[in-house]
C-alpha cells in the first residue's frame, strides 16, 4: 500500500469490492438498464473502475478517464440515480469490508457522487431551466 492512500486497503480489496459491486447492479431494477445501455464488456469495465478507485483511494495513478464527462455523454444518467447507486455501494463496501474501512471509501464515494451529481444537474433541465433530479 502507498504510504500516500487514504486509507488502509488492498488492491485486491479494491478488485472484490467492484466486482460484487458490479454484480449487485446487473440484477438491480433501475440501474441495470442504464449500466447495460452502455457496457458491452463487463470484465474491462470493472479492471477500468477498479483502476479508478486504486487512484482515488492508494493514489497509485493508471486511471486517466474523465467520470463527470462519461456520465454527461451518456444521455440516460440523472442526478437522482446517485441516491440508488450510493446505497448499493454503501451496502456492497459493508459486505466486503471491515467497517473502518467500509466506512472511508463510503465518505469518498458520497463525495464523488455529489460532485458527479452537481455536474449533471446542469445539463440536466427542462425547457424552463428548472433542473431535473430524478
Amino acid at each position: 500500500m502507498s504510504p500516500l492512500a487514504r486509507f488502509p486497503i488492498t488492491p485486491a480489496q479494491i478488485d472484490a469490492v467492484v466486482s460484487a459491486f458490479y454484480a449487485a447492479v446487473r440484477s438491480h431494477p433501475t440501474l441495470a438498464p442504464v449500466f447495460a445501455s452502455h457496457i458491452t464488456d463487463w470484465p474491462a469495465h470493472e479492471a477500468k473502475i477498479a483502476r479508478f478507485w486504486r487512484n482515488a483511494i492508494l493514489l497509485e495513478g493508471g486511471y486517466d478517464g474523465n467520470p463527470m464527462a462519461v456520465h454527461k455523454a451518456a444521455g440516460n444518467v440523472r442526478p437522482g440515480m446517485f441516491d440508488p447507486w450510493l446505497a448499493l455501494f454503501d451496502a456492497t463496501l459493508t459486505r466486503e469490508l471491515p467497517p473502518e474501512t467500509a466506512k472511508a471509501w463510503s465518505t469518498l464515494a458520497h463525495r464523488i457522487g455529489r460532485g458527479l451529481r452537481y455536474g449533471l444537474v446542469d445539463s440536466a433541465k427542462t425547457d424552463s431551466g428548472v433542473p431535473l433530479l430524478r
